[in-house]
């Protein structure tokens, strides 16, 4: 048996919906980095690293954050679970604890050189087992925009329904209905009006009604709920 140290990291797969190009909807991106080093050096990384002797999970998650990728504050930010595959990087065996961490629609964070926003559904070449990492937590998000008011750490502090739909679709991966999100979030008491509106757009019309989410933090709405695609029974 060939002995090796055992080195316990910290992966953090921040999201944020993002909008690339003119003409395109928003889509969920995700941070990364580009590795200037071997192994596999140009690839790209989840910010993170090696837990320090003296932190807890958490604080090495948010330290990671602004030291890789000057990313100070996220307005979500929980531990997913564990990759433990005694293979998953070459050298010294490496646990990572996996992060997900959510920066709302409306930041626009200053970010290094070395790092950018890459939509989920068309990743570049990742590092190691990062890829499986970023596609776990984006299921887990999904999982959690079923059940909780997890969306608030997407969404601006207030908005119209068509841009919290905006959200839900390119975190869900699938169009939803603006009408039916807002009875679903109204009826477990997730969202409130603000009493104000946006002003109309170009082709006018009503001005869209304000809203805010009731929690700016998280918590279970309805343990049971599955929000599923259109067709879908």
């Amino acid at each position: 048996m060939v002995n090796r140290s055992t080195v316990h990291e910290v992966l953090i797969a921040v999201f944020q919906v993002r909008t690339f190009s003119a003409g395109q909807g928003p889509e969920l991106a995700v941070l990364l980095w580009q590795r200037a080093l071997e192994p596999e050096v140009g690839s790209w990384s989840l910010p993170g690293g090696v837990l320090g002797d003296d932190e807890d999970l958490s604080t090495s998650a948010r330290r990671q954050l602004a030291e890789k990728v000057d990313v100070r504050k996220v307005a979500h930010l929980e531990q997913l679970s564990i990759f433990s595959d005694p293979d998953r990087v070459p050298g010294d065996r490496r646990i990572a604890s996996n992060f997900l961490g959510l920066v709302p629609i409306s930041s626009d964070p200053k970010l290094p050189p070395d790092t950018a926003w890459h939509p989920v559904a068309r990743l570049p070449e990742t590092s190691f087992d990062h890829g499986t990492v970023v596609r776990h937590a984006r299921t887990r998000l999904i999982a959690k925009l079923s059940y909780t008011n997890i969306a608030f750490a997407l969404a601006p502090v207030e908005f119209a329904m068509s841009t919290l739909r905006e959200i839900y679709a390119a975190a869900l991966g699938y169009q939803v209905d603006a009408t039916n999100l807002q009875r679903v979030l109204a009826r477990r008491k997730v969202l409130e009006p603000t009493g104000r509106t946006s002003p109309s757009g170009k082709a006018g019309g009503r001005p869209p009604a304000l809203f805010r989410f009731a929690d700016a933090s998280l918590r279970v709405t309805d343990e049971f709920a599955a929000l599923r695609p259109p067709g879908t029974s």
